[in-house]
């Protein structure tokens, strides 16, 4: 019988390390993608093989590389691969006025076009499975500023729940959207303060809260074409100014 591994895109650095060592840990062999973290996907596999899991690193460029002979070569070395994890993201900040045609490319190849024939060539090759894709609790906003990227997300939410229905019931579809729990490194403790301020929960996600979310989507049957926010509310705290809050 074959053992369950996982592919995780992007599963060196940031969240997709958490979720590769998560997954280890939960029992899946993993099938760890990497485009440039070479050296951090090393250190990864080495601590997945500690604990006593299979890993194996599969080198990718989504810009200029064949999506499917990424699944098929992690699938005939995995031969239970049976979850996707679309962790692998494209992040540049613009607003429309400033976006040209190749932000747009980028963003949308990595962030949307990617994990959409992923899931194609995953549902090709295996006969039951999941697949979860990282979202961002931004997809709640219209934040301008971030106009290529959000644009991006938020065809990868409809994309989670068409892609749900289609492939239903051979394989659950579902996504994970973060909050504020991994800021980017050149964001100031006065921002991430700040931020915290427009949290109902008043307080900093922690990447636990995303595997236990990835958890509960993993080891749930009868979940399938949901987002689950893990944001400490930020995403619903849409009540708007009006003349009752004015100057509170």
């Amino acid at each position: 019988m074959c053992h369950q591994a996982a592919l995780v895109t992007g599963g060196a650095t940031r969240l997709g390390r958490y979720f590769s060592e998560a997954l280890a840990d939960a029992g899946y062999d993993i099938a760890l993608h990497v485009n440039s973290s070479r050296e951090e996907a090393e250190e990864v596999a080495s601590g997945i093989r500690a604990k006593g899991r299979e890993c194996a690193i599969f080198s990718c460029d989504f810009l200029n590389d064949d999506l499917n002979a990424l699944i098929q070569s992690a699938k005939q070395r995995f031969p239970g691969l049976n979850l996707l994890l679309n962790s692998a993201s494209a992040y540049e900040s613009a607003p429309i006025s400033a976006t040209e045609l190749a932000m747009l490319e980028t963003q949308f190849r990595v962030n949307m076009f990617t994990p959409l024939l992923l899931t194609r060539h995953f549902a090709k090759e295996v006969k039951e499975g999941q697949v979860i894709n990282i979202i961002d609790n931004k997809v709640a906003y219209h934040q301008y500023p971030y106009a290529a990227y959000l644009l991006s997300k938020k065809s990868l939410a409809e994309m989670t729940r068409m892609a749900a229905l289609e492939f239903a019931p051979r394989i659950r579809v579902n996504g994970i959207a973060p909050g504020v729990v991994l800021p980017a490194s050149q964001r100031t403790s006065d921002y991430i303060e700040w931020r915290i301020e427009g949290i109902p929960l008043k307080r900093q996600g922690d990447p636990e809260y995303l595997v236990q979310a990835l958890h509960y989507l993993l080891n749930t049957p009868f979940v399938a074409g949901q987002i689950l926010f893990v944001d400490g509310g930020e995403s619903i705290n849409l009540e708007g100014r009006h003349s009752e809050n004015y100057g509170s």
